[in-house]
């Protein structure tokens, strides 16, 4: 029976680097204060595009989708990023 390969088998498939514990934290601050000014910019756009009859232009169809594209990725990537920084690895697992 073939046996299964995992990233543990094959050396240096994902070289590391020792990166000081102050960058990791730096690093997720940033991604923290994007995600959140992200998230409630792109939330003010989506709510005043639904609100005013006159910004629903075909024209301003495609900044909604924008907005709502890079608002999806706020509330989806921050957290998963700022939590691995704090934790300074991969936190999800070989699945995840």
């Amino acid at each position: 029976t073939p046996q299964k390969m995992t990233v543990r088998d094959v050396p240096g498939a994902f070289p590391t680097v020792d990166v000081p514990g102050h960058a990791h934290y730096t690093i997720g601050v940033v991604i923290l204060i994007v995600g959140i000014t992200g998230t409630l910019g792109n939330f003010l756009v989506i709510y005043a595009f639904c609100r005013y009859r006159s910004l629903q232009t075909p024209a301003n169809i495609f900044i909604i989708n924008l907005a709502i594209s890079d608002f999806l990725m706020s509330i989806t990537q921050s957290p998963v990023f700022f939590t691995n920084s704090l934790h300074k690895r991969w936190i999800f697992g070989e699945k995840g």
